[in-house]
């Protein structure tokens, strides 16, 4: 049986190029070279043969407000996605929330309407599980460790309680954020939901990280592996670089892993239907 493997980054591809009927998405961040949905989203609409093109575009946390406000009143953009670290202020300039976003307070996609207002949810959730499940690394009955209550953590805590997680051990460098959201995961799941200041790594079947941290290749570790058992799951939602640095601790050390392209490739579709792509 061969050992665990890294993941390969996203096969670039050439775009057509674009018209004046050309319908515009984009994706905002801070940082946004990481950002891996340009790739896929366009990908989806030269597959389906939609005259769309989606554009990364990076906005300081200070010109969030004006930048998407802006991007709203362009009358050929359609859509946009939120990446780090704008999730929460999102759901600020969306008009309608989805399920996920109203229970999670962050939002990573917006959509215009027909009658020009804006609606909002977050896809990271479901889409992190959609991924776990579909590399065999099922949550349910499972005792898992999560560390970030940030945007795309405070998302990916409920869904993995919906798929039936037994336990939830929530780390974050901000306690306050952290029982925040433990206080709202408890309302509905009484029980199943503690906050530590680490990982539980003796006790957990997975440990995820949803954290900023290993964008760059100085980044520290998010978490210690050195107590983490021999048949844990080490899950990483950074996208690039694929090989984080935590993903290459938790190979060396014979552990099982999940990167975190598996979240944004479950997620194409559910951007789809929620931008109604034929």
């Amino acid at each position: 049986m061969s050992g665990p493997q890294l993941p390969q980054q996203v096969t670039p591809f050439q775009l057509p190029c674009p018209t004046g009927a050309t319908r515009l998405f984009a994706v905002i961040g801070y940082p946004v070279a990481q950002v891996q949905a340009p790739a896929l989203m366009n990908r989806l609409f030269v597959d389906r043969r939609v005259d769309a093109v989606l554009v990364p575009i990076e906005a300081a946390p200070a010109d969030f407000p004006v930048m998407i406000e802006g991007l709203k009143r362009i009358a050929n953009l359609d859509g946009i996605l939120v990446t780090i670290p704008h999730k929460f202020a999102a759901c600020d300039h969306a008009d309608h929330l989805g399920e996920a976003a109203r229970l999670t307070g962050s939002a990573n996609a917006l959509r215009r309407e027909a009658d020009g207002t804006w609606a909002a949810d977050n896809f990271d959730g479901v889409g992190f599980v959609r991924g776990l499940v579909g590399a065999g690394h099922n949550p349910r009955g499972k005792t898992v460790s999560l560390v970030g209550a940030g945007g795309a953590g405070t998302s990916i805590a409920p869904a993995l309680l919906t798929h039936g997680a037994c336990l939830l051990v929530l780390s974050d460098v901000s306690e306050k954020r952290a029982n925040q959201l433990a206080a709202r995961l408890e309302a509905k799941w009484p029980g199943r939901v503690r906050v530590a200041s680490s990982p539980a790594a003796a006790e957990s079947d997975m440990l995820i990280n949803a954290t900023p941290v290993g964008l760059h290749e100085d980044d520290p570790l998010p978490f210690d592996l050195g107590a983490a058992r021999a048949d844990a799951v080490v899950a990483d939602i950074i996208m690039k670089p694929a090989e984080t640095r935590l993903l290459k601790a938790a190979v060396a050390r014979g552990l099982r892993v999940h990167p975190g392209i598996h979240m944004l490739s479950e997620q194409i579709e559910l951007y789809r239907q929620f931008f109604r792509i034929p």
